[in-house]
């Protein structure tokens, strides 16, 4: 019973929606839902490129190229780059008790990824090429 009332419920919507442009709705909506995906890919490759670099002070460089790549994506990548980041920072800030400095660091970073600039102005001296 629940199931039919709902089902009938989403019949009314998607016909009101085709009135007022669903197609256009839905597109923006699917546009939105790969770009964070895709952000937030992005993001996954910029640590797993940190972590198979092991390079001194490549940490930042690898937040601020995520988020940058993430960005670059769109609106939902840019959400995918900040969520990522803020919960990063968060835990790795108030939870795992690891320093304010630190964390300061990387969040400009993120920062400055996410607002488009070049994230080579965190790249360290002797980081591989290929990162």
């Amino acid at each position: 019973m629940k199931l039919s009332l709902a089902a009938i419920l989403c019949v009314v919507l998607m016909v009101s929606l085709q009135d007022a442009g669903a197609a256009n709705i839905f597109r923006r909506g699917y546009n939105y839902a790969r770009d964070f995906g895709g952000g937030a890919r992005d993001m996954w490759r910029a640590y797993s490129d940190m972590r198979r670099a092991n390079t001194i002070g490549a940490d930042t460089y690898f937040h601020a190229r995520g988020n940058y790549d993430a960005a670059r994506r769109g609106t939902g990548g840019r959400h995918a780059a900040a969520l990522i980041s803020e919960g990063r920072e968060l835990w790795q800030g108030s939870i795992s008790g690891r320093g304010a400095e630190d964390t300061a660091r990387d969040q400009e970073a993120n920062r400055w990824g996410r607002n488009g600039n070049d994230p080579n102005r965190y790249r360290p001296a002797g980081l591989d090429e290929r990162y």
